[in-house]
């Protein structure tokens, strides 16, 4: 990947690695945009974005990506709302029209600037993109568990729950709609093992990879 043209990382991670955070990190220090699956759904659910929405936006003679960005700054609480938390049957629900929906925003959002995009959808929609840089995040089920557990405020007997959830869900979403396993590393460029690292770490351990 070159940092010095436009440039999109995809980061597909674990529930509980700290990808999220890692995402987040790494696009502050680039400099550019971050998007998750919670400010996609957000947008998709809130305001109604679906694929014939988004051609209509693309199709005035105004800049459409202005209000593009208008409404994702304005759909940035929704996504962080409590409806959204990670987890939520909210975040793995995905009919066909949504995922269309999703797709087209992502690509959307990859045609216009360089971006960080964490969810689960990103690594295969936007595998062919020219510039590009898959990664995968994830930690031993210890430490994914505990994370869970402060996070969400949880027993650990209720966090396992949640994870044993959401992996297969998420799964089971890959192999639907990308025909592959979120697991293949074959799918990324960089594959990190977050146990014994920051969130900090691991967004300069990327930026050295990146060079």
């Amino acid at each position: 990947m070159n940092k010095n043209e436009k440039f999109v990382i995809t980061i597909n991670r674990e529930l509980g690695s700290g990808g999220r955070t890692v995402g987040r990190l790494l696009a502050e220090k680039l400099g550019v945009p971050f998007y998750d699956k919670a400010l996609i759904r957000a947008l998709e659910d809130r305001y109604e974005l679906t694929t014939d929405e988004i051609e209509r936006l693309k199709s005035r003679k105004r800049s459409w990506w202005a209000d593009f960005k208008r409404v994702m700054i304005v759909g940035e609480d929704a996504a962080n709302s409590t409806s959204y938390h990670v987890g939520s049957d909210a975040d793995l629900l995905t009919t066909e029209a949504l995922f269309k929906a999703e797709k087209e925003i992502l690509m959307a959002i990859a045609e216009e600037e360089s971006c960080v995009i964490a969810g689960r959808s990103a690594f295969f929609i936007l595998n062919g993109h020219p510039n590009r840089l898959s990664i995968l995040i994830q930690a031993s089920m210890e430490s994914r568990i505990e994370r869970v557990m402060k996070k969400q405020n949880l027993s650990r007997k209720e966090a396992m729950k949640v994870i044993n959830k959401v992996d297969k869900m998420r799964e089971e979403y890959v192999k639907n709609y990308a025909q592959t396993s979120r697991y293949d590393t074959r799918n990324y460029d960089l594959v990190i093992n977050m146990d014994g690292k920051t969130e900090e770490q691991a967004a300069n351990l990327i930026l050295n990879y990146i060079g």
